[in-house]
């Protein structure tokens, strides 16, 4: 089976070192250990020794043994081995001088530190790549390098890359199918019906039912608030919220709503009838949210942009009208407040100045009325009363007065006998 979705980088980097290792790889997977360090130095030649250990490091950091190539050792890994060993580093260039040896090696290191071969463990592997498969939403690529790393920490040798690359692929399809058809199953006729016909395009109409549902609102007024909440109900009125999808992490669930809702309707009626059941069942409970969301987020837009935009232009054009009433009252306070602060606190006699007498200062500089009160004015002086005439047009005759009872000095023109003001002197 190809290798065709494994990139480049995945390929060279396959059982080989990527590059040199750091000091930290160095200590963590080729730092001798008692039984290790034992087991070299018991090896008569000093290049089976350094060999010896040098594979034992190599199968710790990549899960295979250098026996076919070791010039894909770095010259860094071959120095810290010799360190340890209190051999030269040269003496690694003999270590191939015997194939036989590298291979019986190998096998010892397999057998003393717990290695596994590949077929052994396979189930292991499968179920722990199914678990990936139905919990995440992890690529082929992602899921061959988890493959790889756990086989190196669960101490398995690693297979042919394309052995690996097919177990994968195998792996993700079968999960991917029993995926669907739980989903599938869980739907009923009608439900699978009404969202099948989502996907055709209605008479005299451009596009899809489903490319329909999944046009949010494009406008701001109260005609697209109407139709946003139809929306809603009408993708809550298909009922596929009562589905129970609890058995399906939510991870798929909307890696499924994202494929839906992303694609052409032609596309998803091309589809596996349980993939393309699953597929719309996620799309339409994404919508179920989704259109709620985007009436919500409509009607917030609505009330910023239409009533309390215009409820704070009104409150701005009624502050700005009241700006010069404030200015003149400001001006006055400043003023009487500079009164207060000119008076003086006593007189040059050492008398205190009450608060009366502080007030009438005040009264004085700014009077409580900028305009005066129009004075009363006596019949004499009204300009109106003179001359005024009957409408027979002679002249209309004085009242009669007649003595206040109050007092001899006080006349009045009502006939009632209650005091009144004193009469004017003409």
């Amino acid at each position: 089976m190809p290798v065709d979705f494994l990139s480049d980088d995945q390929v060279s980097r396959f059982g080989r070192f990527a590059a040199v290792p750091s000091p930290g790889e160095l200590e963590q997977f080729f730092r001798l250990d008692a039984q290790a360090l034992a087991l070299a130095r018991g090896k008569r030649a000093p290049a089976n020794r350094l060999g010896w250990a040098v594979q034992w490091g190599c199968v710790r950091m990549l899960g295979v043994f250098p026996t076919e190539d070791l010039s894909v050792v770095p010259a860094a890994v071959v120095r810290f081995a010799a360190e340890q060993l209190d051999i030269g580093p040269e003496e690694f260039a003999d270590y191939g001088a015997r194939r036989q040896n590298r291979y019986e090696h190998a096998w010892e290191i397999r057998d003393a530190c717990g290695y596994r071969e590949f077929p052994a463990a396979e189930d292991e592997v499968r179920a722990f790549l199914a678990a990936r498969v139905w919990a995440s939403l992890e690529g082929p690529r992602a899921l061959f390098d988890r493959a790889v790393v756990w086989l190196v920490d669960s101490r398995v040798l690693l297979p042919g890359i394309t052995t690996l690359t097919r177990l994968v692929a195998e792996v993700r399809a079968s999960e991917s199918t029993a995926l669907y058809r739980t989903l599938n199953e869980a739907v009923p006729d009608d439900l699978r019906q009404s969202m099948r016909d989502l996907l055709k395009v209605p008479d005299g109409k451009r596009v899809s039912e489903l490319e329909r549902l999944r046009t949010p609102p494009m406008r701001v007024s109260g005609t697209a608030m109407t139709a946003a909440l139809e929306r809603a109900k009408e993708v809550q009125g298909l009922g596929a919220h009562l589905v129970p999808t609890s058995v399906v992490p939510a991870a798929r669930m909307s890696g499924l709503a994202r494929y839906g809702m992303g694609s052409k309707a032609p596309t998803l009626r091309d589809l596996e009838e349980s993939r393309k059941t699953a597929t719309l069942l996620a799309t339409v409970q994404h919508l179920e949210t989704a259109t709620v969301d985007d009436a919500l987020d409509l009607l917030d837009v609505l009330m910023s942009s239409r009533l309390l935009s215009r409820a704070e232009r009104v409150g701005k054009e009624e502050k700005l009208r009241s700006l010069p009433r404030l200015r003149r009252a400001a001006g006055r306070v400043a003023k009487a407040v500079g009164v207060l602060l000119e008076t003086a606190p006593a007189t040059d006699t050492g008398e205190l100045v009450s608060v009366v007498d502080a007030w009438s200062a005040i009264e004085r500089s700014c009077p409580a009325r900028s305009s005066p009160r129009p004075s009363r004015s006596s019949p004499r002086s009204s300009p109106r009363r003179r001359g005024m005439r009957t409408r027979s047009g002679g002249p209309r005759s004085p009242p009669a007065t007649a003595p206040c009872a109050a007092s001899s000095g006080c006349w009045s023109t009502s006939s009632t006998s209650a005091p009144c003001r004193p009469a004017p002197r003409w």
